[in-house]
C-alpha cells in the first residue's frame, strides 16, 4: 500500500511542478504583452485605441 501512495504522491508532485510552469510561462506572457501596450501607448486617446494625426509629433 505505501509503495502505490509514494508513485501517486511522485505522479501528482510532477503534475504540479509542469502546471506551475506553465502558469508562470502564462504570467509572463501576459505581463510582457501588457508592457509592451503600455509603452506604445502614449499616442493613444481614451479608449478607442486609435492613432489620431493630431496626436503626431512634427519630425
Amino acid at each position: 500500500m505505501k509503495n502505490n501512495d509514494l508513485e501517486i504522491s511522485k505522479r501528482r508532485s510532477s503534475t504540479n511542478i509542469v502546471l506551475g510552469l506553465i502558469l508562470a510561462f502564462f504570467v509572463m506572457l501576459i505581463f510582457s504583452v501588457t508592457v509592451v501596450k503600455l509603452s506604445n501607448g502614449d499616442k493613444m486617446q481614451a479608449y478607442d485605441h486609435v492613432l489620431r494625426p493630431e496626436m503626431l509629433t512634427d519630425e
